[in-house]
């Protein structure tokens, strides 16, 4: 059994103090990245891998750090009773939960001069029905023991996420206020810009800050464009802070979430769906999502972040369009030195001059 021992306070300001002098970055993605590697299954999407394989998700952490993240998100994402009963693990959800939590926080101890923050997350039940009010008291049960898990660890915040309901949100975001906890709250928006209840953006991330959420905005479903066009309705909404963690993935108003997608050069992808893992020629580069980062700054938008598809490659450039040097902005990219685009008065003329014959 996992214990979580008092932890010395690494935080000089905690989440709404750092919101309130600039934006705080946060990666995400952890899902995409250990399917892609071998260490989690796309479908069931459970992250046994912080079971399994521990030492995978604390090198991640550790690249998103350098790259410039400034939350250390643990990965509890779809780590609950649900998704582990649909894989007849239910009894791992203690301690896949702990475990999560324990190696993201042994992550942060590791950059002990980073001012990092450390988060818990809840996400979309699955199993919220609004008809049925036997799963609403069954979403608030799911909520509540993670949540109570992410406290003992003490987390600086709870982001609940990927909810596209706006009551099933209300109810995590009561479960985190009621446990005296920071809360951000991002919906997961549907084809048409909506919720599951048809509620726009601005009304719906104001029905949360009504109800005592510190941050409101979006992750997942959409790309960096896709996003970027709910934000001004919902900054025009709320007075709180607000969030925006997209897919690094070209949605486009035909196909604004990536959960339903076609890759027109590709006739093999079983079923047509490039969702979820043949996405790749829809990919987002560094640079798209850098733009996307100074855009949400220039808007007031204070926590941005990137969501299922994220590399460190991304992080990296998002913090430097928002001014910063990451500790792995010792190996940004430097093409003067390149043998044959390079400009380094040393570099053979026979290599230069024919660059654009390559």
């Amino acid at each position: 059994m996992i214990s979580f021992k008092k932890s010395k306070k690494y935080m000089s300001k905690n989440l709404i103090e750092r919101l309130n002098e600039g934006p705080v970055l946060c990666a995400e993605g952890y899902l995409f990245a250990m399917e892609r590697r071998g260490y989690l299954q796309a479908g069931s999407f459970v992250p046994e891998v912080v079971l399994e394989n521990p030492e995978v998700v604390s090198q991640l952490h550790r690249e998103f750090i350098r790259a410039g993240s400034d939350v250390v998100q643990a990965f509890t994402y779809y780590g609950h009773r649900e998704k582990l009963r649909i894989i007849g693990k239910e009894k791992l959800l203690e301690p896949l939960q702990k475990n999560a939590l324990k190696i993201a926080k042994d992550a942060r101890s590791e950059f002990k001069d980073l001012d990092l923050m450390v988060c818990g997350d809840v996400a979309n039940t699955n199993i919220y029905d609004p008809k049925d009010k036997k799963s609403l008291v069954e979403c608030q049960k799911m909520f509540e023991e993670q949540v109570a898990w992410a406290k003992e660890a003490e987390v600086d915040f709870i982001i609940a996420e990927t909810i596209t309901w706006v009551e099933e949100m209300k109810i995590a975001l009561k479960v985190i206020k009621d446990a005296g906890l920071i809360a951000v709250c991002n919906y997961a928006f549907r084809r048409d810009g909506k919720t599951r209840e048809g509620i726009s953006p601005g009304e719906a991330c104001k029905v949360l800050e009504d109800n005592g959420a510190d941050v409101v905005g979006l992750n997942c479903f959409r790309g960096p464009k896709m996003t970027i066009k709910l934000l001004p309705e919902i900054r025009k909404s709320v007075s709180c802070h607000v969030a925006a963690l997209p897919v690094p993935y070209r949605t486009t108003e035909k196909d604004p979430g990536f959960l339903n997608q076609t890759d027109e050069g590709c006739d093999c992808i079983p079923g047509g769906n490039a969702f979820p893992v043949a996405l790749d020629n829809l990919y987002c580069n560094r640079f798209e999502m850098g733009e996307f980062a100074k855009e949400c700054a220039s808007k007031k938008i204070n926590f941005i972040g990137i969501c299922c598809g994220a590399e460190p490659h991304h992080v990296r450039e998002m913090s430097v369009a928002l001014g910063r040097k990451p500790i792995s902005y010792k190996y940004y990219p430097d093409m003067s030195k390149h043998y044959a685009h390079g400009t380094d008065k040393t570099l053979k003329k026979l290599n230069t001059d024919a660059a654009k014959t390559l």
